[in-house]
């Protein structure tokens, strides 16, 4: 991997977490493991590859959620860093997703060490702000937060992919088939595991039926998942103008 590609995974990350300079686009397509698995795979070359192991990753998190700044694992290291593993060490698609849940774990402790540093510059532009320093602020709310951003996630990331994916090539190469068995069988449970996590919030009350209708819709009638897209907004929207007059008329 050479300087210019190591430091494009950099910006990818960066831009994924950077809600100033990407704002919430970034958060909805750089964050997500699809998305990075694609532009990673471009960058180096084999966007299919990028695609295909982005998005097994990405079933993953299906389910992933951050309430109240609770991060269980970070999809935009592990769609960055388990795609760039997996296209340069030849990886397995179970087997790089398997590595790419360690990866999420240590992107948490990215994302909790900006949260605690950031609680500073909350505070710091307070006091700017009592003290009618307004001029200040915008260091506080702006400039140091990025900075800190760009510090976390570009320069650890590009370090990680210019030298980290030949380490772990290496290691993997010394582990040997029984090893690898073992993540290729750990990475082919993960997917099911985001499903079923993403299926334990849907499956609830009136919304069953909605799951197997759509189950039925693409398994009879043999749609394409844009069509099966469409039509469930269709069907979202319906189901919610009913609901509405049902409690009007409840009233």
């Amino acid at each position: 991997m050479t300087v210019l590609q190591a430091v494009m995974l950099g910006m990818i990350y960066f831009l994924g977490n950077s809600a100033l300079i990407a704002g919430p686009i970034g958060y909805y397509t750089f964050y997500r493991p699809l998305v990075a698995g694609f532009l990673t795979g471009l960058v180096l070359g084999d966007p299919v590859t990028g695609t295909i192991v982005g998005a097994t990753i990405n079933l993953m998190y299906i389910g992933f959620i951050a309430a109240g700044g609770a991060l269980p694992g970070d999809p935009c290291l592990a769609g960055v860093l388990g795609t760039a593993l997996a296209i340069t060490s030849h990886l397995d698609t179970q087997a790089a997703v398997a590595i790419a849940v360690p990866l999420g774990l240590l992107g948490t402790l990215i994302w909790f060490g900006r949260l605690t540093i950031s609680a500073f510059f909350a505070h710091r532009a307070d006091k700017y702000a009592v003290e009618g320093e307004s001029s200040k602020i915008w260091l506080m709310n702006v400039l140091a937060p990025q900075s800190l951003i760009f510090l976390m996630t570009f320069v650890p990331v590009t370090l990680a992919a210019l030298y980290g994916t030949s380490s772990v090539a290496n290691v993997i190469n010394l582990l040997g088939g029984n090893v690898l068995h073992i993540l290729i069988v750990v990475g082919g449970m993960m997917p099911a595991l985001g499903i079923g996590l993403n299926l334990r919030a849907i499956y609830k009350g009136e919304t069953r039926i909605f799951f197997f209708l759509g189950f039925l819709i693409t398994v009879y009638f043999n749609l394409t998942m844009i069509s099966i897209g469409f039509l469930s907004v269709c069907i979202a929207l319906i189901y919610m103008q009913l609901t509405e007059r049902r409690e009007s008329n409840a009233v």
